[in-house]
């Protein structure tokens, strides 16, 4: 389902978009020199199981290592699936613990 899906960056409103099922997920943003801070993440109400979750994290955060971003992220779901997937603590800034 999320293979398929397009992953929009939206500038305007600082928010990774995904569109399933005629229903947004979202992360918002904030974007600092060579930072990304993740400040909010949305789940549609009829995807909202961990496989969708972990699906639209990792293309996010395959997103934003391409760009070559550092991320810090500030919600609690999104710094909980950083902690538990240790890959993608090597996209911390130096000195950030989570």
């Amino acid at each position: 389902m999320v293979e398929t899906a397009e992953l929009i960056d939206n500038d305007f409103l600082r928010q990774f978009e995904l569109k399933v099922d005629n229903e947004l997920a979202t992360i918002e943003y904030s974007l600092q020199e060579r930072k990304i801070f993740l400040t909010k993440l949305v789940i549609p109400s009829n995807s909202n199981n961990e496989t969708f979750k972990k699906e639209f994290l990792e293309i996010v955060f395959e997103q934003i290592r391409e760009r070559n971003l550092s991320m810090v992220p500030t919600s609690p779901e999104i710094a909980k699936f950083v902690r538990s997937n240790r890959k993608y603590k090597r996209m911390l800034p130096v000195g950030v613990r989570i």
